[in-house]
């Protein structure tokens, strides 16, 4: 069974555990009820987060996470993006297909 989140704050450490090790200062961390995708971010380090993440297992929280953190440095998924995928969380090709297998929007 994959470990869930027990609170917003767990999840806001480790957005800055992944901002700290990726070298994205992240200036404020929100978490709400988002529309149209899991996470946003804007160019002054302003992160928010879907608040149904919290619900899911740590793993795909995590791949969220670090995809967002990564477009503050690299703004598409080319080889570069994938590469740094992989350095942070290994085979995330599968936490993305497990993503995309989640009731959303």
């Amino acid at each position: 069974m994959k470990k869930h989140w027990k609170n917003k704050e767990e999840f806001k450490k480790r957005v800055l555990h992944f901002a700290d090790n990726i070298g994205v200062k992240a200036s404020h961390i929100t978490i709400r009820q988002m529309k149209n995708k899991w996470a946003s971010c804007s160019t002054k380090g302003n992160f928010t987060f879907d608040e149904a993440l919290l619900a899911m297992a740590q793993d795909l929280g995590e791949y969220v996470i670090v995809h967002e953190l990564l477009h503050f440095r690299v703004p598409n998924h080319g080889k570069l993006w994938k590469a740094l995928m992989m350095a942070y969380l290994g085979d995330y090709e599968k936490l993305e297909k497990r993503l995309k297998l989640m009731p959303r929007f």
